[in-house]
This record gives structure tokens, C-alpha cells and sequence, in this order.
């Protein structure tokens, strides 16, 4: 069988840094799930993270569980612990560097929520017109 381009290669398209993201995904959110002790970062949800293609800096996406908390005074927490959440995935991932993490709002979810209660409404309107 030929190896080369255009060829079906299965599992191997798959990239990299899109399975390190998902283990730096995890691995944060046990991180958080065992606790910090800064008051300001309250539970939320890691909804996703994306590693650049050298591995050196990740986007780390979330939302505030139950929508409540203050999204400036989380992402300011999280900020002040980057350092202690970077040597802890050091310390759990086999990597040859950490990456750099950058904290996000998901407003995607959002979104998500708005049109869904606006497709909620136009479906009630025309239940009510019938």
C-alpha cells in the first residue's frame, strides 16, 4: 500500500494539539475541583480549551456554574493563580513545556441560551395564532 499525501491516514489527522487540549481540559478542571483559595473564583465549568500548534499557549474557555459569579473578579483569580495552575499541570501532564493560559467568558453558551428562548417564543406566538 502506497504512503503519501491524499491518502486516508485515520487517527493520525488528528492533531496534536487537540488531544493535549483535551488532557490540559481535564486535568484543570481537577485542578479547580480541588479548590483554590482565592474567594473570587467561584465554581465554573472549563466548556473548552485550544492549544496553538506549538502547544506553547492555551485559550481556556468557561462559564460561571449557574451563571452566578462575577466573570471580571473569576478571570482576575484565575489570572493571579496561572502560576500555581501551571505548575500543577507540569506536575500531572508529560509535557516539554506547560503552556501559557489565557482565561475566556464561553459567550457562546450565551447565545446558545438566547436563541434557543427566541425559538421558544416564535413557537408559542405561532401556537397562539392557530
Amino acid at each position: 500500500m502506497a504512503h503519501g499525501r491524499g491518502i486516508d491516514r485515520g487517527m493520525s489527522d488528528y492533531k496534536r494539539s487537540d488531544r493535549v487540549a483535551g488532557e490540559v481540559s481535564f486535568a484543570l478542571s481537577r485542578i479547580l475541583q480541588e479548590g483554590l483559595r482565592d474567594p473570587r473564583v467561584t465554581a465554573l465549568t472549563i466548556t473548552s480549551v485550544r492549544l496553538s500548534d506549538d502547544l506553547r499557549v492555551a485559550r481556556v474557555n468557561f462559564v460561571p456554574l449557574g451563571g452566578h459569579g462575577n466573570v471580571d473578579a473569576i478571570v482576575s483569580g484565575l489570572d493571579s493563580a496561572r502560576g500555581y495552575l501551571r505548575r500543577e499541570l507540569g506536575r500531572r501532564l508529560r509535557l516539554k513545556y506547560v503552556p501559557e493560559l489565557r482565561f475566556h467568558l464561553d459567550e457562546q453558551l450565551d447565545r446558545a441560551i438566547g436563541m434557543t428562548a427566541l425559538l421558544d417564543s416564535l413557537t408559542a406566538a405561532r401556537a397562539g395564532e392557530e
